[in-house]
């Protein structure tokens, strides 16, 4: 892994190992933190525009004073692809992290040489580094797994607010992890025991050549789910609508799938280990995710697949936002 990679950090470009935020960050005392992650096809951003501003309407909501627009963000986002891109490798795809904190709490401000305001971080890595190992569930699918940790209801703390207060994920990834067999993933029920998303990614199912996902009420509103629904399902004159799925809705489905900005669909065949439809890859699926293909001009499951994880030298027991094993 290249060490050259720089961090825009308030307007300035650090070596990626120098990039820090200070202890007393109200980012890591409440994990007050707005943040969006993109992805390129064949090195173009896809949708920044409207990542940026659902982490701008999260910024308003929550009140960070920033000064920065999204304009300047913008910008700010495409100099930090300049800046990087020769440490990229031919077949990486640039991977965009985009972190914007309160700054520090008010009884740390008179700390010296402390970065006063709101700190905004953006750090770009290889996508590879997400979704390697993820090439095979496009043949066997996950097996979605509904856990007892459920998803935080709207009037608590808004989930179309992405935030870094993510513990309730991370608790479902763990349980999710000690379920039998392999290629789990967590699925969470919104309050009322309906489907409400995954920990990282929005979830659909498709009933007689319709695709259905959960109302938009306890979810991220992801950006991948949005381009299902305004772009894909219309170019392929697919029925499509938001209602809400109980988890007998799913077992009685024809196929499902999981969408997320990293991997952009990935399909769904057994929930709790009970098949779903024949137990296969769908083809619903396999048509949105080739369109999706084809208007990036990027093959989405072969450049997935021919990352070889072997050649990243991760630690694969380590969590990660998709996986959590333990040794």
């Amino acid at each position: 892994m290249s060490n050259n990679r720089l961090v825009y950090m308030n307007g300035e470009f650090v070596q990626e190992s120098e990039a820090k935020i200070s202890i007393f960050d109200s980012a890591l005392m409440f994990g007050d933190m707005v943040f969006e992650m993109t992805r390129s096809f064949n090195r173009n951003q896809f949708k920044l525009r409207e990542h940026l501003e659902r982490l701008y309407t999260g910024i308003k909501i929550l009140q960070i004073p920033l000064k920065m627009t999204i304009d300047e963000m913008e910008e700010a986002v495409y100099e930090t692809i300049k800046k990087n891109d020769p440490a990229f490798s031919n077949d990486d795809e640039h991977r965009i992290m985009i972190d914007v904190s309160r700054g520090l709490l008010g009884i740390y401000q008179g700390i010296d040489e402390a970065h006063k305001g709101p700190n905004v971080i953006i750090a770009d890595f290889p996508l590879k580094w997400t979704v390697v190992g993820m090439g095979k569930l496009f043949d066997t699918g996950i097996n979605a797994v509904i856990t007892s940790q459920r998803a935080i209801p709207a009037n608590l703390m808004d989930p179309k607010i992405k935030n870094r207060s993510r513990l309730f994920y991370l608790m479902a990834n763990i349980e999710a992890s000690n379920f039998a067999g392999e290629n789990n993933w967590a699925l969470l029920l919104d309050p009322d025991g309906f489907i409400a998303e995954g920990t990282g990614d929005n979830f659909f199912i498709v009933k007689d050549g319709t695709v259905i996902t959960p109302e938009g009420r306890n979810i991220l509103r992801g950006v991948s789910r949005a381009y299902i629904i305004e772009e894909l399902c219309p170019q392929l004159k697919l029925p499509m609508i938001e209602k809400n799925i109980e988890p007998y809705d799913v077992y009685t489905a024809d196929e499902a799938f999981m969408t997320g900005t990293p991997f952009c669909m990935l399909p769904v065949t057994s929930l709790n280990s009970i098949s779903i439809g024949k137990g296969k890859v769908g083809p619903i699926f396999s048509r949105l995710i080739n369109k999706w293909s084809q208007n990036t001009d990027v093959d989405i499951i072969k450049q997935i697949k021919d990352w070889n994880e072997t050649d990243l030298n991760q630690d694969i027991e380590a969590p990660t936002p998709y996986r959590f094993k333990r040794k």
